[in-house]
């Protein structure tokens, strides 16, 4: 961990949010401390119960609306909690008490507006040595990849969403 790494879990297959909790539980068995920003979540996912009952020392905190935006702009009140987000995780970041910072679904965040390119590229800047940073989400910008030490594509191949079956509560949320 002395230089720490900028690492992205993108594309559109399942496994992107679970690789970063499996980096949080880790990093929480070395006795590393984690901080996790979500993006666009809501805390009733099984995940966010388990860290909260079983991993207390990962700080969790959510920013946005707890939803996806389809098929529209994000108004100025989900920008300013995108925004808002974003600089609590920079100020995480640069707190000196964690060595892991997962910032869930920044991707998706940054192509529907919530966040600027030039914000989550400066984040990725500043990030001090010993660090590591993680991002997640579909559709990981050019910019990101390129500023980006570790990149995996997570890719559906076949998926049984296309047969209708619904987000299944412990094993998709």
């Amino acid at each position: 961990m002395e230089k720490g790494y900028i690492q992205v879990y993108t594309g559109n297959g399942k496994g992107k949010t679970t690789a970063l909790l499996g980096l949080a539980l880790r990093a929480c068995g070395a006795g590393l401390g984690v901080y996790l920003g979500q993006f666009l979540k809501e805390d009733s996912t099984s995940e966010i119960q388990a860290l909260k009952a079983y991993l207390p020392q990962v700080t969790v905190e959510q920013y946005g609306p707890g939803y996806f935006i389809a098929g529209r702009e994000p108004n100025e009140q989900e920008k300013a909690m995108g925004t808002a987000g974003l600089e609590k995780a920079r100020v995480a970041m640069l707190s000196g008490k964690y060595s892991l910072i997962l910032l869930d679904e920044i991707n998706v965040a940054l192509s529907k507006g919530l966040v600027e390119l030039d914000a989550v590229l400066a984040l990725m800047e500043q990030k001090p040595a010993g660090v590591e940073l993680v991002l997640t989400g579909r559709g990981a910008m050019p910019e990101i990849i390129e500023a980006a030490d570790l990149v995996t594509e997570m890719r559906e191949i076949k998926h049984y969403y296309k047969d209708g079956v619904q987000a299944r509560v412990g094993i998709e949320r």
